[in-house]
């Protein structure tokens, strides 16, 4: 409870002082109890008791008064201010607690109500085709490799049988870093560092980014390709042609036809180009296949010698084969997509289509 101001006897002199302490009392009581707000509680603060405030003015009449007189007066001045600051802490208290009161009030949460449904991101069509590759070799017994894409001419090139010279290096127009190191053009020499650091027998994939000098609706200069690789004893085409029906078949679906065309590649002898019966038309033949009914989806071969022999392999002792494919055409092929560039655009629009894996 605060203390009421003690009763003085005042003479005539300092009456008017008296008054005008009381007169302040009561104004600014008044004035307490009719804000509500912190900010106005801090200015009757700083307007009544402040450095430059009304009752701080009063008190420097305290000098007039005579010696006797001065401290009784004091003491009042000093009551009134106790009375005074222990209201607006009060106040204050009072204050904040109905600040804090209608504060949560407008931020209360009704949990019965239904929730927001936030946007759902999606995988990009390229991860879905890589992982879904991945998940069936997997099952076929083939392990994930890896290897850096900035890379040396040897592994790119000379040790997967493309001689300095050449022909066949034209065949990809490669961006060249400084001497001899370039962006790879492909995933192929991921086989090399496997063969070079683990002996036969292996079975990897290896999946990655890749680098060449080409664009167009059907061609971008970075891209991305799975490359295959099975080396052991007694491998041979069967198997090769075996362990890509059932993969095509896994992808595309059981009723996919397959065919294997002869083509070259350096580092495959045989090789061959590895064609699917056409996905929009069934294999009757329209525009995407050109009339056909075949579409050419990835190249493959058996390992060809003098590879085995640039990582130490006796070819006389073991044989395998290599596959690669690129995986936006795989993409374009299985989404219906016309052009490769919607693949790097990074349209929201586009991308949303594949919620869940599959177009919408």
């Amino acid at each position: 409870m605060i203390a009421p101001i003690p009763f003085f006897r005042f003479t005539m002199r300092d009456t008017t002082m008296r008054e005008q302490l009381e007169h302040l009392r009561q104004q600014t009581v008044r004035a307490i109890q009719a804000t509500e707000g912190e900010e106005g509680l801090h200015e009757i603060r700083v307007r009544v008791l402040g450095r430059k405030g009304e009752l701080t003015g009063l008190m420097k009449g305290l000098g007039a008064l005579s010696a006797e007189e001065r401290p009784l007066v004091g003491q009042m001045v000093n009551s009134v201010k106790d009375e005074l600051e222990q209201l607006l802490e009060h106040a204050l208290v009072r204050a904040r607690e109905a600040a804090t009161t209608h504060r949560l009030a407008a931020e209360r949460i009704d949990v019965t109500l239904p929730g927001r449904g936030g946007r759902r991101g999606s995988k990009h069509p390229v991860t879905l085709v890589i992982e879904e590759i991945s998940e069936i070799f997997a099952g076929l017994g083939f392990s994930v490799a890896e290897g850096p894409e900035i890379e040396h001419d040897w592994y790119n090139f000379e040790a997967l049988n493309f001689p300095p010279e050449h022909p066949a290096r034209d065949m990809q127009d490669t961006f060249f870093v400084e001497n001899e190191l370039l962006l790879r053009t492909h995933t192929s020499p991921v086989q090399i560092r496997t063969m070079l650091k683990q002996k036969p027998p292996l079975r990897i994939i290896a999946p990655g980014t890749v680098y060449r000098c080409d664009s167009d609706a059907t061609h971008s200069p970075m891209f991305h390709q799975i490359e295959g690789l099975m080396v052991d004893a007694k491998v041979s085409f069967a198997d090769l042609k075996g362990i890509l029906t059932t993969f095509t078949n896994q992808l595309f679906g059981q009723t996919t036809g397959v065919r294997l065309r002869p083509s070259f590649f350096p580092f495959t002898e045989p090789s061959a180009e590895v064609d699917i019966a056409c996905v929009i038309c069934g294999g009757s033949g329209c525009r995407v296949c050109k009339q056909s009914g075949w579409l050419e989806i990835l190249g493959a071969g058996m390992v060809d010698p003098e590879v085995f022999r640039h990582v130490g392999y006796d070819p006389e002792q073991i044989s395998g084969f290599a596959f690669g494919m690129g995986i936006e055409r795989i993409a374009m092929l299985k989404y219906g997509i016309s052009d490769m560039r919607l693949l790097f655009e990074n349209d929201v629009r586009f991308l949303t289509q594949f919620q869940g894996g599959a177009t919408t």
